[in-house]
């Protein structure tokens, strides 16, 4: 396929994803329960972070969670008692457990002390002349295990590209939070950090759709993949290349193509 007529279907593909429609059956059904700023910021981190495995269940237990903080997560992460904490023990999904659960609530409470948005966490590493949100994402796993008493084990939730990681998950949800058009999915709550700056979020649905189109040279899934990936896409879209992620995505999963 021609690099014109395949930006033409990609970006047709696009169209057909990024509707209000996709929301109810995706992971990002949960921030879109929420309209203040920090409640969608808390909600989708939590269910970008669980986006692994069967979206139904994804999108089940990240529902539970929200009900077990009382519809509320800011309030809740910043107001919260012991005995509000102990409604939160018996959650898990997968290897997600009330361990790491408590870590995160607590890192979430540290930061929205001293910040109103979830987006400085992510934009500590950067600066201006930076063509990726990679410095950004490698900083904020180190801000985020900055507390005291970090569980060896909750380490594995959060991704870095420092250890070669996609950061598929992160990068989601950066692309929920930062992408801003007319297709009603992504919120674009997020200015610091521009779309162009975006990695598309890979997994080994979306490279092989990608390998199909000649969009992803490399045999690896990993965060060079994801770089490669993401400098083919610019080629077709410099200033919002990861809103590509919906056409790729529902290639790979939906269409099964």
């Amino acid at each position: 396929m021609k690099q014109p007529s395949l930006k033409d279907f990609l970006n047709r593909k696009t169209a057909e994803y990024n509707q209000p429609s996709f929301i109810k059956d995706d992971p990002v059904s949960i921030p879109h329960l929420f309209t203040r700023l920090q409640d969608i910021e808390i909600a989708g981190f939590f269910a970008a972070v669980f986006a692994w495995g069967n979206r139904t269940t994804i999108i089940k237990k990240s529902h539970e969670l929200m009900q077990a903080m009382d519809m509320a997560p800011h309030q809740f992460v910043l107001q919260h008692n012991d005995n509000d904490l102990k409604k939160l023990l018996s959650f898990k999904h997968r290897t997600f457990n009330p361990t790491d659960l408590l870590y995160f609530i607590g890192f979430l409470k540290f930061h929205y002390s001293k910040h109103k948005s979830l987006e400085t966490a992510f934009t500590l590493g950067m600066d201006a002349s930076d063509a990726t949100i990679e410095n950004g994402l490698a900083r904020f796993h180190h801000y985020f295990f900055s507390l005291e008493d970090v569980p060896a084990r909750t380490k594995k939730h959060i991704a870095t590209p420092e250890r070669n990681s996609t950061c598929k998950r992160l990068n989601m949800y950066l692309r929920w939070m930062v992408r801003r058009d007319t297709g009603g999915v992504d919120f674009g709550i997020w200015k610091t950090i521009s779309p162009a700056q975006l990695i598309c979020p890979i997994d080994v649905h979306v490279a092989r759709v990608a390998k199909r189109f000649n969009l992803l040279p490399r045999k690896q899934i990993d965060w060079q993949a994801a770089l490669e990936l993401t400098a083919c896409l610019r080629k077709l879209d410099a200033a919002d290349p990861v809103k590509y992620d919906f056409a790729l995505f529902g290639l790979g999963v939906v269409e099964k193509f």
